[in-house]
């Protein structure tokens, strides 16, 4: 059975969700508490390291009210250890077969990667209501995004790619985006330097950001 749009809420309840690559593992617990202090709550852990796994275990233990997720999921593998691991979602960059049913059968939210049409139609036929559009700019950026508000009228859309502060709002203020991904938050020099507080005063500048483009779309 498709996994209802509820299961879903969790993406929009911050308005970026950053992209985690944790290089070290005594990163881990600090990064997710700079950005849950931002007002950043839900955290995408990227398979691309080593430990990562371990992240995932380690923040959804010392952060139970964050929405602790992995990224760079490709396979089914990787999804199954991943939500061992204690990931409430899954995001791919792509999409299969064996990922739907993956997700179908643990009832664990997928996130599938699609950037064309069919694609898009294929993840939605196979039921799943929130797609990751990655890589974002480079495939038409929030212009290809708002196209698609037509013919999928009821298909929300994570961007994740190229996305930063400055180009934030253009893909906020479109209906058919529940949040964006992104890395800008996390800058490589300050976490290599554990300057957790710059983290959490990025993220806190995407959440105003964020804000202010929801009152403009309320007035």
């Amino acid at each position: 059975m498709p996994l209802p749009l509820s299961d879903y809420e969790f993406v929009s309840r911050a308005p970026v969700v950053p992209v985690m690559v944790i290089e070290h593992l005594d990163h881990a617990v600090p990064m997710a508490e700079a950005l849950v202090a931002g007002g950043l709550t839900t955290l995408e852990i990227t398979l691309r390291t080593d430990c990562a796994l371990d992240a995932i275990k380690a923040i959804s233990a010392a952060l139970p009210d964050a929405d602790v997720g992995a990224g760079t999921v490709c396979n089914r593998e990787q999804f199954t250890a991943a939500c061992e691991a204690g990931a409430r979602f899954i995001v791919s960059p792509g999409s299969s077969a064996a990922l739907f049913k993956a997700s179908r059968e643990s009832g664990v939210p997928l996130l599938p990667g699609a950037v064309t049409a069919s694609e898009v139609m294929a993840a939605r036929d196979a039921g799943f209501p929130v797609i990751k559009f990655f890589p974002a700019e480079s495939s038409g950026g929030a212009a290809a995004i708002k196209s698609f508000q037509g013919p999928f009228a009821d298909t929300l859309f994570l961007p994740t790619g190229g996305i930063g502060l400055s180009n934030l709002s253009e893909y906020l203020a479109l209906d058919n985006v529940a949040a964006v991904g992104g890395s800008w938050v996390l800058p490589s020099s300050a976490v290599r330097a554990g300057q957790w507080a710059e983290v959490s005063k990025l993220a806190g500048e995407a959440v105003i950001t964020a804000n202010a483009i929801t009152s403009q779309q309320i007035v």
